[in-house]
């Protein structure tokens, strides 16, 4: 005879296989709600220097389109973009690292994404990003930077060497009379490592770097 035992912690896994994909799925669903609800109410209330809405969205759209899995964004201000990166990779299984040198706006950034549910899939930094990226370690498929214009440049030489071949270096307010971004676009447009591209679907403009 079989033991009763046995055959019960069989159904159980049995059960717990057939189920799991399901209440993942939910869970999943369960999550994009919030954060698309989260975002939405938002949507005109973000300021210090956080990305608009259709450069989040375009960021995300990198990420989940490329299936990107270890990411760096350098300025995290009070979380916007970093919503929209953290999201994105909740979907492809990876994590972001993101740096920010001001404390109250990383500790609103923290607030916010333990608010949408996103808190897991991201390392905070606190401090200069000129040290701190430098030293961070890689590999990286996507990374974001929006800090610093006029240090652009270095951040691009900072992370090239962690830069998978087929990740994205994308630098934020390319349209924008900035010091230091014409020399930037100057130096990405040139470098024979990279094709560059620039997203125009919003007045600030996105440089899109692709690692040959």
């Amino acid at each position: 005879m079989k033991n009763p035992t046995n055959i019960k912690l069989l159904l159980i896994g049995l059960i717990a296989v057939l189920v799991s994909p399901f209440c993942f799925g939910q869970d999943s669903r369960a999550l994009d709600q919030r954060v698309e609800k989260f975002l939405q109410e938002n949507r005109q209330q973000w300021k210090d220097l956080n990305v608009p809405y259709v450069d989040g969205k375009m960021i995300h759209d990198i990420i989940v389109e490329n299936n990107y899995q270890s990411a760096l964004e350098i300025g995290t201000s009070t979380g916007h973009s970093t919503i929209w990166i953290a999201w994105a990779l909740s979907k492809t299984g990876g994590k972001l690292i993101t740096v920010e040198l001001d404390p109250s706006r990383q500790k609103m950034a923290i607030e916010n994404l333990k608010e949408v549910g996103l808190s897991d899939y991201v390392d905070f930094r606190l401090g200069n990003a000129h040290q701190i990226v430098k030293e961070v370690e890689g590999p990286f498929d996507f990374v974001f930077s929006d800090a610093d214009k006029d240090w652009y440049i270095q951040y691009f030489k900072d992370v090239h060497p962690k830069l998978k071949q087929g990740g994205r270096f994308t630098a934020h307010n390319v349209l924008q009379n900035i010091s230091g971004i014409r020399e930037y676009m100057e130096f990405v447009n040139n470098h024979p490592d990279y094709v560059t591209t620039v997203d125009k679907s919003s007045s600030s403009g996105i440089a899109i770097s692709l690692k040959k």
